[in-house]
């Protein structure tokens, strides 16, 4: 989707921005497809000995990731921060998992993943519902399952949303790059996406899963996606036109969206100003407008930088939704002035 030249601005929709992206869209929708490290006493036991708990990929999706919380704090070295998208929905998987908020899991795009385990583990499985099956039989999403040595969990399609997270006791303990395990398709760090035959290490359980009657979820946008929108610092190189109709335009998310940034289709919005801006910093959930006016909300694997007016900024604590919002779902912004 989008990809950040040698100058460091953040340029249009050429090609995919890693190798990961360009194989991200195999049977999908049409898409290319707390602030900790994953280390330290929150990061899984290393298992590499030799008798230690691993997976092997039998399926690998359309895009599955390892992710933690990422690897905040190196902005500075042009490296973004990454980790899990939908952040609530890992939280929760761990959780319930019995790990530490920290821990890696699989994240999976649009038709989940398939993996055998080497020894008996319990799994949970959260974010966009989909089935679950173990060596063909339905067990239990968004609670814990203990599947046997041997057994072939696999996560299916999601019925709504996009990306699944599989969270197994001991966590995915791929070695840390930069303090994380998560994979920035951007910059290409962190452990390649999941490929058929592939084997990765489990970490020693932490603790008992938790158990829970009912766990409320805020599901994945249906009706549509209504993001609030903190204006600046750019606002002003657009025409009152331009935010009128980012307030009241049609916007839908487009296919060309991935783990970078959820990138719209609708009216345009004119600028006020002609020219080029130097680049600057971006941070998570800035809305940036390339030139041909369509807003684009950076995720995760966003650039630390770029040469587009920024007109305003996604809240954080929004983003989860963005991550689940299939192509064509209506998108409304919701402009206020910090």
């Amino acid at each position: 989707m989008t990809g950040s030249g040698p100058d460091g601005r953040t340029r249009g929709t050429g090609g995919p921005a890693s190798e990961a992206e360009g194989r991200a869209p195999g049977a999908d929708h049409g898409l290319s497809e707390t602030d900790t490290p994953a280390t330290g006493t929150d990061g899984p036991a290393t298992g590499t000995g030799s008798g230690a708990p691993a997976l092997t990929v039998v399926r690998p999706g359309a895009l599955t990731t390892v992710q933690d919380l990422g690897r905040p704090g190196h902005a500075h070295l042009g490296v973004g921060r990454s980790g899990a998208l939908d952040r609530p929905a890992h939280a929760l998987a761990n959780r319930l998992a019995g790990n530490p908020a920290g821990h890696a899991a699989l994240e999976t795009t649009v038709d989940g993943c398939a993996v055998r385990t080497s020894a008996a583990v319990t799994v949970v499985v959260t974010g966009a519902p989909c089935p679950v099956r173990v060596d063909g039989r339905p067990v239990a999403w968004g609670a814990a399952v203990r599947v046997p040595a041997g057994a072939v969990l696999d996560v299916g399609r999601a019925a709504s949303g996009l990306r699944s997270y599989v969270a197994f006791a001991g966590g995915v303990d791929v070695p840390p790059v930069l303090g994380s395990r998560s994979r920035d398709l951007l910059s290409g760090l962190g452990p390649e996406p999941l490929a058929a035959g592939a084997v990765l290490p489990l970490g020693a359980p932490c603790g008992p899963p938790a158990h829970a009657d009912a766990v409320p979820w805020a599901g994945p946008p249906v009706g549509g996606l209504v993001l609030p929108l903190v204006l600046g610092p750019r606002d002003d190189w657009f025409t009152p036109a331009a935010l009128r109709t980012l307030a009241r335009g049609t916007f839908r998310v487009s296919a060309a969206s991935n783990r970078i940034g959820l990138r719209t289709e609708g009216p345009a919005l004119e600028r006020a100003a002609d020219g080029e801006l130097p680049s600057e910093g971006m941070v998570l959930g800035a809305v940036q407008v390339p030139p041909d006016g369509r807003p684009v909300v950076f995720l995760a694997d966003h650039p630390t930088t770029g040469g587009y007016p920024v007109v305003g900024v996604v809240p954080e604590a929004e983003l989860a939704a963005a991550a689940q919002a299939v192509p064509g779902t209506p998108v409304r912004f919701v402009p206020v002035r910090g």
